[in-house]
């Protein structure tokens, strides 16, 4: 006897009916009877963005193929795929098009599906440009435009995005920027349209991949999620895809969308991508957010895409005589102009910190960090950040003069300096794993934070590092004393390599014994010390006090 689907089954039906109910609606009511066929077939070759789909088809095949997701989906290699400096090029050709996971890569490409089709619509696959006609040269052949220009060009502005973002990023998102600045010159408010597409079709996959979620309040760690955009490598995608809009537009006969329409369009996409989230990074784990500032900011550029698109070819500066050879600048010129000098003053900080490498020095360690096939690996706190502070800028009273704390990562052949877990992450999840390789290799190496709590005091704790047969303490804490005081003597917990230690002090005087195991005693310093699952109680006479707990973490 067949049992009936579960109860996840039948809500992926019903959310697949309910998609398929409102296309019936659409083809019974518009009747399209191959109009949109048609259109699509007048702009792209074969009625296909080929541009969109050889993208698509490329970012995932580096994931799967490039960084391991193949094999393994959930944790690709990202660390020797990141924009590290001008020095290491296999950083620079794979950043824009490696990504940091899972979430990240379909983040991009339904970006990418929703936007690229959009921006390439705009382009054509069949020239539309004065006096141009089909087949009578390269870039007038539809099938050059389809499947070699298009492709090119997205390969472009991948390396653009890559060359000239400043810190070693990782993803496609600069290009779908790129993507979304090219659609907003021609089509700003189908682009918002597209940009809500998008949301539509995460939605949908969320709701076809867990149809049901069950969530209760917890503790969580985070860092703030404004401090998670790479907004310098957005704004030189985006103004990187209006410069090349408004190049196009300009070469046609088409008449441009209103100022009205660029100036809202180019708002609401911006505030939609946070855009206006503006913000330094002051080291150990804190950021400052310039919300206001970033907002004057997309204000100021929806009006100068706006004017740029909108104006016209009429002289800036009439002239009572005109000519065949007169050469004034138009007025949409002189805003392109300032888009350029935009883009240059973005892009142009990167160049000085690309062109140096991560710090030499040797890894501040309290012993030897684990290290395989040119990667080192460690941990320490409240040391300079190898790579920040490289070449310090110092503005609105912040600097590059920053310090990390947590797991670091050190290439010196690859120019890699980087905190890959930070203290605050390892505090709340006890362990973690650090995976670094190389195209075709990976290496994994687990890390591993244990501790000892005081009552009313601080945490004594140990990180250890692991991997294949090295096995070593990176990290002990200072010790942390107990407040209570029992019998006048003062307690304290201590890390070592070895094991955790209680300490009695009284004066001058102090004796040390090991932590006993669970449910055993030790006599230290007059006082008896009992381990009740994981629970360290100080015993004198009658008096039973507790002094300090096993760390625990989510």
């Amino acid at each position: 006897m067949l049992g009936l689907p579960d109860s996840a089954t039948l809500f992926r039906l019903a959310v697949l009916c309910s998609l398929l109910c409102v296309a019936v609606v659409i083809f019974a009511v518009d009747r399209p009877r191959g109009r949109w066929g048609a259109r699509l077939r007048s702009r792209f070759l074969l009625g296909v963005p080929w541009g969109t789909v050889l993208s698509v088809l490329g970012v995932l095949a580096v994931y799967l193929f490039v960084q391991g997701g193949w094999s393994h989906w959930y944790a690709p290699v990202t660390i020797p795929f990141r924009a590290w400096s001008y020095f290491y090029p296999l950083g620079v050709v794979t950043a824009a098009f490696s990504h940091s996971g899972v979430g990240h890569l379909l983040g991009n490409l339904v970006g990418t599906l929703a936007l690229a089709p959009l921006a390439e619509y705009a382009w054509g696959h069949y020239p539309r440009e004065r006096g141009t006609q089909t087949f009578t040269s390269p870039l007038t052949n539809p099938y050059v435009r389809a499947l070699v220009v298009a492709p090119l060009a997205v390969v472009g502005a991948g390396l653009f995005t890559a060359l000239f973002a400043v810190g070693p990023v990782i993803g496609f998102s600069g290009v779908v920027f790129a993507f979304a600045g090219f659609a907003l010159v021609r089509y700003p408010l189908a682009t918002v349209v597209a940009i809500t597409a998008g949301n539509a079709l995460r939605t949908l996959y969320t709701a076809l991949q867990q149809p049901t979620v069950s969530a209760s309040a917890g503790s969580s760690y985070s860092a703030p999620w404004w401090a998670d955009i790479a907004i310098q490598g957005h704004a030189i995608g985006l103004l990187l895809g209006v410069l090349a809009g408004v190049w196009v537009l300009r070469g046609r006969d088409d008449e441009g969308p209103s100022a009205l329409r660029v100036a809202v369009g180019v708002v609401l996409f911006a505030v939609a991508q946070s855009m206006w989230a503006v913000y330094w990074f002051r080291g150990s784990e804190t950021y400052v957010l310039y919300r206001a500032l970033g907002v004057t900011l997309v204000v100021l550029l929806a009006a100068l895409v706006a004017a740029t698109a909108a104006a016209s070819a009429r002289p800036l500066l009439p002239s009572v005589e005109r000519s065949d050879t007169d050469s004034s600048v138009a007025r949409w010129q002189v805003g392109a102009t300032i888009l350029l000098l935009c883009t240059a003053a973005l892009a142009g900080p990167a160049v000085p910190v690309n062109l140096m490498t991560a710090s030499s020095d040797d890894l501040p360690s309290e012993s030897a960090p684990i290290e395989t096939r040119g990667y080192e690996v460690t941990y320490a706190e409240n040391v300079p950040n190898g790579m920040v502070s490289v070449v310090d800028v110092e503005a609105f009273g912040e600097t590059t003069q920053v310090n990390t704390s947590g797991v670091i990562v050190r290439n010196r052949e690859r120019g890699i300096w980087m905190t890959a877990v930070s203290k605050g992450r390892l505090d709340f999840d006890g362990t973690t794993l650090v995976r670094v390789g190389g195209v075709g290799w990976r290496e994994t190496i687990r890390v591993q934070r244990s501790g000892w709590s005081a009552v009313g005091g601080g945490t004594a704790y140990r990180v250890r590092l692991v991997h294949d047969d090295q096995n070593v303490t990176a990290y002990t804490s200072p010790p942390a004393r107990a407040n209570p005081v029992v019998a006048g003597r003062n307690i304290s917990v201590e890390a070592t390599a070895g094991s955790f230690k209680v300490t009695v002090s009284v004066g001058n005087r102090s004796a040390t014994e090991p932590i006993p195991a669970a449910n055993k005693t030790v006599e230290v310093g007059g006082l008896s010390f009992i381990n009740v699952r994981g629970r360290l109680y100080a015993v004198d006479g009658g008096t039973r006090v507790r002094v300090a707990f096993t760390e625990t973490y989510d």
